[in-house]
């Protein structure tokens, strides 16, 4: 049974600082092929960043330069070092496992998300005030 558990999230100020976690249990193989997206309240799901087994990185724009995502494939956890925290970076995040070729709408949260990845975790809340 696949499972993704996010943790990390909270309350900054603009400017501040938090790290994401994520663990995966019940893969069969190396989590390596794994993202983050977050969903504000009306805004379309987003691909912060994702990580794949060769070791590519993706990050969305409006991040690059403050956000790092990392994986510690050991303990099969996910990481986003998120600095220079800004009020628009506020959203639920999600950890996302699981890519496939293509493309379809995910349930995720209390909306959907159009993304490869398949395995998603329940979210962590980020809010910058």
């Amino acid at each position: 049974h696949v499972q993704l558990v996010e943790s990390g999230g909270g309350s900054v100020q603009a400017g501040g600082s938090l790290r994401l976690s994520c663990t995966a249990t019940g893969f069969t193989s190396d989590a390596t092929d794994m993202a983050w997206y977050r969903q504000a309240p009306g805004h379309e799901c987003e691909e912060v960043s994702s990580t794949d087994r060769d070791g590519t990185t993706y990050y969305t724009d409006s991040v690059k330069g403050r956000f790092t995502i990392s994986i510690d494939n050991a303990k099969n956890m996910i990481f986003l070092q998120m600095s220079s925290l800004k009020p628009e970076d506020t959203a639920r995040y999600y950890c996302a496992a699981g890519r496939v070729r293509w493309s379809t709408f995910e349930p995720v949260g209390s909306g959907q998300c159009y993304s490869p990845f398949r395995r998603w975790g329940q979210g962590t809340q980020v809010t910058v005030s």
